[in-house]
């Protein structure tokens, strides 16, 4: 099962959200408490204020801030489409991480595609 299908399984509302083209999801420093899981639509990572990557449907991000002590974010997501997000609190992750192992695999393996994804990109 896809990540972000999990998510929807496990949300509470007012999740999933409508997040229009251009519109910010999170930005850079702020406190992170929640996961996003793309049901529909583009999204667009920035780290200092460029653009490192375009995640899509299916894509799950914001994750690293929920695991961090510090609970920040290190990068800003803005819509680049309209897009339908899905999204968990810290608490609700957790739990799905451990109720569904394979979510927590798909969760790495989400990330370790991505992260590989950038390496080739310096």
């Amino acid at each position: 099962m896809e990540p972000v299908r999990t998510i929807q399984i496990f949300q509470k509302p007012p999740s999933p959200r409508t997040f229009l083209a251009g519109e910010v999801i999170f930005r850079s420093g702020e406190p992170g408490e929640l996961v996003y899981g793309i049901i529909k639509g583009q999204v667009e990572i920035l780290v200092k204020e460029k653009v490192i990557e375009t995640i899509n449907a299916g894509d799950v991000f914001g994750q690293s801030a929920v695991v961090q002590p510090e609970h920040t974010r290190a990068s800003t997501a803005i819509a680049k489409t309209d897009c339908l997000i899905a999204f968990l609190d810290r608490e609700h992750f957790l739990f799905a991480l451990e109720e569904t192992p394979m979510f927590a695999v798909e969760i790495l393996r989400s990330y370790s595609n991505r992260l590989r994804h950038l390496k080739h990109l310096i």
